[in-house]
């Protein structure tokens, strides 16, 4: 039977690792360290190492990249490597070191948005379309040779969660579709076009805040491409609110205005109306903008 070592860690990584461990032998599980998360910022683990758990497979959480070359060399040898959402650039030592390689499942069609954030960039970017490629590892940046891709359609209010909740369900189905004949020599990836490549560079704190002089699709697609994490923010008088639903509005303010119209708020942008659907005020659970704008002292306000 195929060994495999799978190296995931956020949960859309789960389907696929729960696909391998149905038929194949994932001899070793790879996830990065436990972290703090959510509001309360407590330690916890990664989803991956989770479920992995759950599944009963054995588990190594390196912290930099010589620790991974070297836990590979160690627990190997494996016959295949794969690769999803990781989190950790892989060296040449660790994209050899399966004797199949290291066969990445990847959250858009290269060449577009080769990179750490493929969903959040093409939504960001206004992307009409985005899908799934599985390529095998080079020392490039997703610069490698293409087993199989698949297209999907983005839905009009998709956010980026939503959207990577299907690709990582397509994912490992596409997966398991080219497994067999990649694994008997059947199937011999293809190289990249050099046409169509842009980069999809980590999230920032500068990717947050949106801004008066954002236009209304910008500033929508922004929202989108934030939730729900990390959240785009906008300064409200002080008060930092993320937004994590947005939609457009026929209601006119000045940039950098907010106003409720109809027991709704409503940002004023370049070049329209925003309303928020869905906000999360500092230290608060997400609540409807509705449900915000009762609580809240005043129908008008300002930011920058």
């Amino acid at each position: 039977m195929t060994r495999i070592v799978f190296l995931g860690t956020p949960g859309a990584a789960i389907p696929t690792l729960e696909t391998l461990a149905q038929d194949l032998d994932v001899g070793l599980v790879v996830t990065r360290p436990d972290r703090p998360r959510g509001r309360s910022l407590r330690i916890e683990p990664s989803p991956v190492k989770a479920r992995a758990h759950e599944l009963g497979l054995e588990l190594a959480q390196p912290t930099t990249s010589g620790e991974l070359d070297a836990l590979l060399a160690r627990e190997g040898p494996f016959d295949l490597g794969i690769v999803v959402a990781f989190g950790m650039i892989l060296g040449r030592d660790a994209v050899v070191a399966a004797k199949l390689g290291m066969l990445n499942v990847h959250f858009s069609l290269l060449p577009r948005w080769r990179g750490a954030a493929p969903v959040a960039r093409a939504l960001m970017a206004g992307d009409s379309m985005s899908g799934v490629s599985i390529i095998k590892l080079d020392e490039g940046l997703d610069t490698g040779p293409v087993l199989t891709a698949q297209a999907v359609d983005i839905k009009g209010e998709e956010t980026a969660g939503e959207l990577t909740g299907r690709l990582a369900l397509l994912g490992a189905r596409l997966l398991r579709s080219v497994l067999p004949a990649y694994v008997v020599g059947d199937l011999v990836p293809v190289p990249q076009v050099d046409e169509g490549v842009a980069y999809a560079s980590k999230l920032n704190a500068d990717d947050r805040p949106l801004r008066p002089s954002m236009s209304q699709v910008e500033t929508i697609n922004r929202v989108r491409a934030l939730s729900p994490a990390p959240g785009a923010t906008i300064d409200l008088d002080g008060e930092v609110l993320k937004v994590l639903r947005a939609r457009p509005h026929p209601h006119r303010l000045a940039p950098g205005e907010l106003d409720v119209v109809n027991d709704l708020p409503v940002l004023g942008v370049g070049n329209g109306g925003v309303e928020l659907i869905e906000v999360q005020p500092p230290g608060k659970r997400a609540m409807s903008g509705a449900d915000w704008t009762r609580g809240r002292h005043g129908r008008r306000g300002s930011f920058q």
